[in-house]
């Protein structure tokens, strides 16, 4: 699967939300979601993490994504616990990192938009719209630019890396790797 994703920092979160409602966006709920991060050393361009979250069933996700500041391809795998233990057996891979985030999620149309709070970091905003056979990467593309430009009062700096790589270098995280 491939969706087109954009990441920036969330300036002002309570704007966004209002942008939201002005776009007519449906607040789909908040969730609580931990990802674990596998370390993959054959393949550091790849990313393995585990995402839970209460009252959703366990899931693995695999994927692959250039870290660039614009709207960026994303081909990902959502795997079943079950699936990822026979391809990857996450029990025999350290870890790399875990992110803790809230994300409060709404929908508008086929593109998902993320507003989250990433424990040590702050906050986020992310938009995800889905490739399908009925709506191609370019069209993809031209939603994510389009609602970033709408969003654009709301955000700070775009982000080229995931939350992993950005958690991995913040100091508080490093400095309790080393004490464990």
């Amino acid at each position: 699967m491939k969706n087109v994703e954009y990441k920036a920092e969330l300036r002002d979160p309570d704007l966004a939300r209002v942008i939201c409602a002005g776009l007519q966006a449906a607040p789909i709920g908040l969730l609580e979601q931990t990802d674990t991060y596998y370390d993959l050393a054959d393949d550091p361009t790849a990313r393995l993490k585990l995402r839970q979250s209460p009252g959703e069933r366990d899931e693995f996700i695999f994927y692959r994504r250039p870290d660039d500041l614009l709207a960026k391809v994303s081909h990902f795998e959502l795997l079943s616990t079950v699936a990822a233990k026979v391809r990857f057996d996450p029990d025999k891979l350290p870890i790399r990192v875990v992110v803790r985030k809230r994300r409060d999620l709404y929908m508008l149309g086929s593109v998902r938009i993320h507003l989250d709070v990433v424990e040590h970091l702050g906050h986020f905003f992310e938009l995800e719209a889905m490739v399908t056979p009925s709506q191609g990467i370019e069209q993809c593309r031209t939603r994510v630019d389009d609602l970033r430009a709408r969003f654009a009062p709301a955000l700070g700096e775009p982000m080229a890396s995931s939350y992993s790589d950005l958690l991995e270098a913040h100091p508080d995280v490093r400095e309790s790797r080393r004490e464990s």
